[in-house]
């Protein structure tokens, strides 16, 4: 089951890495973390703080912008070029073609949020002191290796990203200790995003099980918007709303994940919060994420298995 399951996640992984909106959309991560320099440039007392902040929130946004897009067509483009059908015909179940391309996804997403944030890191390296010489070097050093590798090995060229992603992360997380605060919210912040993201994909399978893509789409996004508001709607006053919006909305924060689980505040993610650390944070809200993770793919096995694909 567990070699099954993996041939069909790197199989969707390599699909993933070869599409045209994931690279448009990591290049507009890069910019908005370029703008956050800018931005950060015209704040002379906080300029880290603003750096890090919105750099952290803008992987986070176009994180879930790639989830849905993956989520909502990885499934369906194998279905319209009727690539499942060769698929399913060989001893394989439903149920682990499903987990196969969640986990496709989540590893694609794994890749793009650590190539962020360890750019973000390296941005960071440089504002707090580092030596951009080195870092360029390393950066550029890296970039030679890899096409070299590419180069001389062309099979290998779809998993390069995972390499180059985890080596700019590790890189940035060293160079970055100059200012602690600030590399403790990006990388608090990138672990707390990619088990968001899982919660978000494996919503998007579940939809794309029984669904078109534009409809898909348009249902996660929804989850994902009543999830970043379940803390408001459970606490709903009554007394200016009625009882009945009240209620209403008590009941909808518990049926849709919480996802104010991954935005904690900055005290929280700096280690200055009080009766709760980083690290146990970030334990509970994977163990969240997996717990739904599991039951939304369970759900979407059983609507999957009765589809009709004739």
């Amino acid at each position: 089951m567990i070699t099954r399951v993996a041939v069909i996640a790197l199989n969707a992984y390599r699909e993933a890495v070869r599409a045209r909106i994931l690279h448009g959309l990591f290049a507009l991560a890069l910019a908005t973390a370029g703008y956050a320099l800018v931005v950060g440039a015209y704040a002379s007392r906080s300029r880290m703080r603003v750096v890090s902040d919105l750099g952290s929130a803008s992987i986070s946004l176009y994180a879930i912008a790639v989830a849905v897009v993956l989520g909502a067509t990885s499934l369906y483009r194998e279905l319209e070029l009727k690539t499942i059908f060769p698929i399913l015909a060989r001893p394989i179940r439903r149920s682990e073609y499903l987990v196969g391309k969640l986990f496709g996804t989540v590893l694609t997403l794994a890749v793009f949020v650590a190539m962020n944030g360890g750019a973000l890191l390296l941005a960071i390296a440089v504002l707090a002191g580092g030596s951009l010489a080195l870092v360029l070097g390393g950066v550029l050093g890296a970039a030679a290796v890899l096409g070299l590798v590419a180069w001389r090995k062309p099979r290998f060229r779809t998993y390069l990203p995972i390499v180059t992603a985890a080596a700019v992360l590790v890189f940035g997380f060293v160079l970055s200790a100059g200012a602690p605060d600030d590399r403790r919210v990006v990388a608090g912040s990138a672990v707390l995003t990619l088990c968001e993201v899982l919660v978000v994909a494996s919503v998007a399978t579940l939809f794309s099980a029984f669904s078109s893509p534009f409809l898909t789409a348009v249902f996660t996004i929804s989850v994902f918007v009543v999830g970043r508001s379940a803390d408001a709607l459970a606490k709903l006053p009554a007394r200016l709303f009625g009882s009945a919006i009240h209620d209403a909305g008590a009941f909808v924060a518990k049926i849709v994940p919480n996802l104010m689980w991954y935005v904690p505040p900055r005290a929280l993610l700096t280690g200055e919060g009080v009766g709760e650390t980083l690290g146990a944070h970030v334990l509970l809200s994977a163990g969240y994420a997996a717990c739904w993770a599991i039951a939304l793919l369970t759900v979407a096995a059983i609507v999957f298995k009765r589809r009709d694909f004739m």
